[in-house]
């Protein structure tokens, strides 16, 4: 008879509106943050990733000679020196136009006729090796080329971007952080709307247990109104997350940089952020529940 009542009027017998409350909105602005947070440090592991593997068996070599002809007869004798070494996997001299270009931003137009002789720019030689470069290939590699190109410097392409990997870890380690904070800044959320319900239906539950209720039959309808809550909040949250997560995506892809484009998020990242929404509400019925039981263990 009681399973009965409860089953059929369990939200009559206890008030759930003021359970929900502004209920809704605050687990949709926790759902939001948390899909922000989540979609970054995804989006951000993706690009290191990428980075990491296409770097990962480059070398750069610079051939620093300030005089132009002499520094194209040993960047040509460097490439015929490279192109007979066994770990090569491919090389590719950087055109003159194209160095140009890259230091035009901070040094103006006009560059060709600067640099001819007033500002001398390296010619760089863009080597793929068969694996991952070693200290090791480097200094054999800057052996092999001096003879042919005394003044060649051999770099290994990750050293370069090793800060900036360093830091973008560091970010996405901030984004775990997050993610984890706003996942108990909501089980705490739910813990003191369920607590300040509890204590607003206080006599009708112990008018429940007179009737034959059990603690378990009350946690339930606490913890279905608190579920109700929390997928109406999540889908909404859901929503606004999924919307400054493709602005962001726009903005960022207007940029046209390689790091930013390899950072873009993959089928099984909108998959984790899609299931935000749903843990979100696992969790908030869970929290509900061990609240509802705990504090009934010590009220009766």
């Amino acid at each position: 008879m009681v399973r009965r009542l409860l089953a059929s009027r369990g939200a009559e017998l206890i008030a759930q509106g003021r359970l929900s409350g502004p209920m809704p909105w605050v687990i949709a602005i926790m759902v939001a943050m948390t899909g922000i947070a989540l979609a970054g440090g995804l989006a951000l592991g993706n690009a290191v990733s990428a980075a990491k593997a296409e770097i990962e068996g480059g070398i750069t070599v610079q051939i620093l000679e300030p005089r132009a002809e002499v520094r194209e007869q040993e960047a040509a004798r460097a490439v015929a020196t490279i192109t007979r070494m066994r770990d090569v996997a491919g090389l590719r001299l950087v055109p003159q136009a194209e160095l140009d270009a890259l230091i035009e931003p901070w040094l103006g137009t006009g560059i060709a006729a600067a640099t001819g002789s007033a500002i001398p720019v390296p010619a760089l030689i863009d080597v793929r090796l068969k694996g991952p470069v070693s200290p090791a290939q480097l200094a054999a590699i800057e052996r092999t080329l001096r003879p042919a190109a005394p003044s060649a410097r051999v770099d290994a392409q990750s050293n370069w971007l090793k800060p900036v990997f360093d830091a973008m870890v560091s970010l996405q380690v901030l984004a775990i952080a997050l993610v984890a904070l706003l996942t108990l800044a909501l089980a705490a959320a739910v813990l003191l709307a369920v607590r300040n319900a509890l204590g607003t239906n206080r006599d009708t539950i112990e008018i429940v247990h007179l009737l034959g209720g059990t603690d378990r039959q009350v946690a339930r309808l606490f913890q279905r109104s608190i579920g109700y809550d929390a997928a109406g909040g999540g889908a909404v949250g859901l929503a606004l997350a999924m919307v400054v997560i493709l602005a962001l995506g726009r903005r960022f892809a207007g940029l046209g940089a390689g790091l930013v484009d390899s950072g873009a998020l993959v089928w099984s990242d909108w998959l984790l952020l899609a299931m935000v929404p749903v843990l979100s509400t696992l969790l908030a019925m869970a929290t509900a529940r061990l609240t509802v039981l705990h504090a009934l263990r010590k009220m009766l």
